[in-house]
């Protein structure tokens, strides 16, 4: 007998009272956001940084990263918008990018990391595991709202979108790869490699330099991305080419060259400082 398991959303809404709407999408935002708090604040204590500075850093985080993901999707899905512009903010409904949140929280992290006199690729490398554990949870955002899903198929894992969801050219289909799935479990086999980075750099003091975590972060999951995104049938599109398969492509080179730089021009960055040293309070020097 063949394994087979067929996914199908139960819809967007947890629950609804008069005025108040509860969604998935929301509370799954909301619970990546804690979730991935705490996970920095206890790597940063690994490290010797002060864990209040990446509470202090995650409201930059969320006032910045999600209003650019929502700006990212909606300017290449203007066309869409632009007869609706109601929707624009209406965020609960879906549709945001992950590659805005990454340039609008990467601009943040550099101010704030200016503000605060400390390295921002200490930050970076705290952040990042956070970050792909957060885009692991919140896909599962796009499985209730029936997005982000592939090309139809008949695999035992297919998932069931209903017509009102499928585009007009595949409105034949019922089945189709659940690519949310694909990245959700990508993104946490991306989160296992980092975190057993991050833990052997305690170890091998001064063998891993800061700034790899956050690199290998780029690399990881563009790889991942780009070929999820080859499967997708609602990608955002810059004429003929797929946008986040071109970001995706760019992202792998930056991770490399960050790389490149922070090893074999052996850049002076401040040190991974190892679990095993004692320190009576924590730092955040630059």
């Amino acid at each position: 007998m063949i394994f087979a398991f067929q996914f199908q959303s139960p819809g967007p809404t947890i629950f609804e009272a008069g005025p108040i709407v509860v969604r998935w999408y929301g509370l799954l935002i909301a619970s990546a956001v804690l979730i991935g708090l705490t996970l920095s604040q206890y790597l940063a204590k690994r490290r010797r940084v002060d864990p209040d500075l990446l509470g202090d850093l995650a409201i930059w985080l969320v006032v910045s990263a999600i209003p650019c993901a929502r700006l990212y999707y909606v300017l290449f899905e203007w066309q869409e918008y632009a007869q609706r512009p109601g929707d624009i903010i209406a965020i609960w409904k879906g549709g945001i990018a992950i590659h805005g949140a990454i340039i609008g929280g990467t601009i943040a992290t550099i101010i704030f990391a200016r503000l605060k006199r400390i390295s921002f690729w200490q930050l970076a490398d705290l952040v990042a595991p956070s970050l792909i554990l957060g885009q692991a949870i919140g896909r599962w955002g796009n499985f209730f709202n029936s997005e982000a899903f592939g090309k139809p198929t008949d695999l035992p894992w297919k998932l069931y979108i209903a017509p009102r969801y499928r585009p007009l050219e595949l409105m034949n289909f019922e089945y189709f790869h659940p690519t949310f799935l694909y990245e959700s479990l990508w993104n946490i086999g991306v989160l296992i490699l980092l975190l057993s980075l991050f833990f052997w750099g305690l170890k091998k003091y001064n063998r891993l330099k800061v700034g790899t975590i956050a690199a290998v972060y780029l690399i990881g999951y563009s790889l991942g991305r780009v070929w999820i995104e080859w499967l997708r049938t609602d990608s955002l599109m810059l004429g003929p080419l797929k946008v986040a398969q071109a970001v995706s492509l760019g992202a792998i080179a930056l991770g490399l060259i960050i790389l490149a730089w922070l090893y074999w021009f052996k850049r002076s960055l401040p040190d991974v400082v190892p679990a095993s040293r004692d320190a009576k309070t924590m730092s955040h020097r630059p």
